[in-house]
């Protein structure tokens, strides 16, 4: 339990101080964010606010590992190496984005060729690595089982190992584009995804402390319904050291924002959160946690399908927040309120987690 605060007090702590330095550096290169044109005209007066401060956000949450696993007296799981590596590894795609963006001179950065790309291998090679690594106890950090709050009996391998490794990359990937792409979508306002983020991925500290206590591994006489997650507690360290991070970050991101997370920080958020989701085999469960991330991905879909089939607009923009936007609410007002919805999906998920193991 100490090491879970050490890491989220130290990346806190970083975040914090460190992100008042990056910005100070990024305003001497001239390093500013270009806003989309038919986006609402409100965000004009957002261009040139300093971008790229997800790479406070991982930095900082690499730090808080660190100093949290020297404490321990042990280096880190391959469950967390891999959640940190496809955390960092994306980030490294979004930092080029965000890069070229500010190179460029324009809202656009990397072509979408470049961007799949990049993403397709960091998140191949994550896959890969997650089903390898078995501990003592010859548990993998995932699992080819597609899991909700644990794993189900859906196994991708029923065909043999092969195909059940083809089927997970493919699946992995799928958690990963889509994670990555709605906490994308979600930073629009100042604030917004930072402070979702907090609550989800503190939600994820509670889930693998719940898990580490209750592990098959760690029991004398494990239960019926004891958890096979190969890490808990390093897994319940690094969500803490990333929940840290972004409450550092936010001092700096709430209204008005001194500086945004950009592509370099949604996709290492979101690649976290689908680690973390699939190392610690609560794959659909994540969905109802992160419930807002998903209607706001699910808003930006409905106006596309719908536009496509009618030619008409469900919401005056997409995404959701947006719409709002164009109503009327004031920034702020949106940003708490949607903090509130996050927080009560979050609260669902965790009762919905622990509700299974008390009816059991």
């Amino acid at each position: 339990m100490i090491a879970i605060l050490v890491s989220a007090g130290v990346s806190g702590l970083v975040a914090l101080f460190g992100t008042p330095l990056f910005i100070r550096f990024l305003i001497h290169r001239n390093y500013g964010q270009f806003v989309r044109q038919d986006g609402p005209t409100a965000h004009f007066t957002k261009r040139g606010t300093p971008t790229m401060g997800g790479v406070v956000i991982i930095a900082a949450a690499l730090v808080g590992v660190a100093v949290s696993m020297l404490i321990a007296g042990r280096p880190p799981s391959a469950s967390a190496l891999l959640c940190l590596y496809l955390m960092t590894g994306l980030g490294l795609v979004g930092f080029l984005d965000d890069f070229t963006k500010i190179r460029k001179q324009r809202s656009l950065g990397l072509t979408p060729k470049a961007k799949i790309i990049g993403q397709g291998f960091v998140g191949i090679s994550f896959a890969v690595l997650a089903l390898q690594f078995p501990n003592a106890n010859a548990r993998t950090p995932a699992s080819t089982r597609i899991s909700f709050l644990r794993d189900t009996n859906l196994d991708l391998a029923f065909a043999g190992v092969t195909v059940g490794l083809i089927l997970f990359v493919i699946w992995a990937n799928f958690l990963i584009t889509a994670w990555s792409n709605a906490v994308n979508l979600t930073d629009g306002l100042d604030g917004l995804a930072t402070g979702v983020s907090i609550i989800v991925f503190g939600a994820y500290v509670l889930v693998c402390i719940w898990q580490l206590n209750q592990s098959c591994q760690r029991l004398a006489a494990a239960g019926p319904r004891c958890y096979e997650v190969r890490d808990p507690q390093d897994l319940a360290i690094v969500a803490a050291a990333i929940a840290g991070a972004c409450i550092g970050f936010l001092w700096w991101n709430a209204s008005p924002a001194k500086i945004f997370m950009g592509d370099t920080g949604s996709l290492a958020l979101g690649g976290a959160l689908a680690g973390i989701s699939i190392l610690s085999r609560t794959e659909i469960l994540a969905a109802i946690i992160g419930g807002l991330f998903v209607v706001i991905v699910m808003s930006d879909v409905i106006q596309i399908g719908f536009f496509k089939l009618t030619g008409k607009r469900v919401f005056k923009m997409a995404p959701l927040h947006h719409h709002f936007e164009l109503s009327g609410w004031g920034e702020v007002t949106i940003v708490i309120r949607f903090w509130l919805i996050a927080g009560l999906f979050a609260a669902l998920g965790m009762g919905v987690f622990y509700a299974e193991w008390v009816a059991t």
